[in-house]
């Protein structure tokens, strides 16, 4: 049977569809990145904005369109809007959260019993191709944020045993991955659940310990979460020097409401104690504008704070109310006009302050992985990151994809670095400390 996989949202959704490849692949089936020819198709949806919801709904009906004979849908929106999941056009299934794990089965009963241990991971073909392999560490969430809905779709924080996650680590690595993300709703918190209750730095030293991954990079981490003997970690130069920390808002007035866990100044401690233990440390974060209440100098003061941070990037969001947070029941819901402005404004000072990280980099070499590679008349044009989540582009006489090139900084421009290979016969499956 051809099965077609796709998700939209986080990188958490990105995992799950990985690790069900892996199933289907174990159970005898074939990937297939054409939505034609696909026998199954399985969707995994996000919520976590309106345009989420939208997305979601769109790419369900888009399938079907394009001839895929059976559709599943699972994740956070079909979860919260089962009924509503199960009416879109050639919907066979719908597979709350609660039972993802479960889903090839649900999907095909006469699945006979598999395991995929010995399966190396693959890159899944079609929208969701990636070089990167993504590992779900964690799911669910304990903190009560104002404004997340996540919390409802995925329900409490649940960590992955450190033993499955170094595995699927393995599986990744001998798919090829040469870098390995590890997600979750709150990876920070993994390992509060067990007995006796671990941290996240064990299982971070036991992924580096016990495989040869090239490169380990962390997906969004709450900063309560975080420490200086956390970044200690960074000693380890196999670990990407990237820290995406969601602040949400600039205002301290502002995160009460939101009840998040972090004040600005403690945000601007946090940030300085990394970039002081991390060299070329790049910092993102995640920002909402118009939460509810949120006056002009409100949204200023969260402005400026943004702006000093001097940030490598970020995600500005346009609050969303969603149904069942209790955010979306708070007096004071700013129009959407402001919130859009407000999102234009954000956007350009985060837009600002990531070019002139990037420039930072003009003249010197960092270390990219190559995601991408385009026949061209003389070669071809790559596309990759480096360790520090910098977009670069160059060119090359030999296909590098999935590679490691040490690339020399020449030029910066729409949003990527441009660069020249040192010496392509030099690319490689392995490196050191990587900018």
């Amino acid at each position: 049977m051809k099965i077609y996989l796709d998700s939209i949202g986080c990188r958490l959704n990105q995992a799950e569809i990985e690790r069900l490849a892996r199933e289907f692949i174990a159970a005898g089936h074939t990937l297939t990145g054409e939505p034609a020819e696909a026998d199954l198709a399985v969707v995994n949806t996000c919520t976590v904005t309106a345009a989420a919801d939208a997305d979601s709904r769109q790419l369900v009906r888009r399938l079907k369109r394009a001839g895929a004979k059976r559709v599943v849908v699972t994740g956070c929106w079909a979860t919260l809007n089962p009924e509503a999941a199960a009416a879109l056009p050639g919907v066979a299934l719908v597979v709350p959260n609660p039972q993802k794990e479960n889903l090839l089965r649900l999907a095909l009963p006469d699945t006979p019993e598999f395991d995929i241990e010995p399966i190396a991971r693959r890159p899944i073909p079609g929208s969701r191709a990636r070089t990167r392999a993504f590992i779900k560490a964690q799911d669910g969430c304990d903190n009560r944020c104002t404004f997340c809905v996540t919390t409802i779709a995925r329900g409490p924080g649940r960590s992955v045993p450190a033993e499955r996650v170094v595995a699927d680590v393995s599986a990744a690595i001998r798919g090829g991955a040469q870098e390995v993300v590890l997600t979750g709703v709150h990876l920070g918190s993994w390992g509060h659940d067990f007995t006796p209750p671990q941290r996240l730095h064990s299982l971070v030293e036991a992924v580096l310990a016990q495989t040869s991954v090239p490169r380990l990079r962390l997906s969004s981490l709450e900063p309560w979460d975080l420490d200086a003997e956390f970044f200690s970690l960074w000693r380890n130069g196999r670990l990407a020097p990237h820290l995406h920390l969601p602040l949400q808002s600039g205002s301290a007035s502002v995160l009460r409401r939101m009840a998040r866990k972090t004040t600005p100044s403690a945000f601007a401690r946090l940030v300085e104690t990394a970039r002081s233990l991390i060299p070329d440390l790049a910092v993102t974060t995640d920002i909402i504008v118009g939460f509810p209440g949120e006056t002009d100098e409100e949204f200023r003061e969260s402005l400026e704070f943004v702006r000093s941070l001097e940030l490598a990037g970020g995600h500005v969001f346009t609050y969303s109310p969603r149904p069942g947070t209790a955010a979306a029941k708070m007096p004071n819901q700013v129009p959407l006009q402001i919130r859009k402005e407000r999102n234009a404004e954000m956007r350009a000072v985060i837009a600002e302050a990531a070019a002139r990280f990037r420039r930072r980099f003009i003249g010197r070499t960092l270390t990219v992985l190559w995601e991408s590679s385009q026949p061209t008349a003389e070669g071809f044009a790559l596309r990759g990151l480096s360790g520090n989540y910098l977009r670069v582009v160059a060119h090359s006489q030999t296909d590098l994809w999935n590679r490691f090139s040490r690339v020399t900084i020449i030029a910066e421009e729409n949003g990527y670095l441009r660069g020249e290979i040192v010496n392509a016969k030099d690319a490689k499956k392995s490196q050191g400390r990587q900018g």
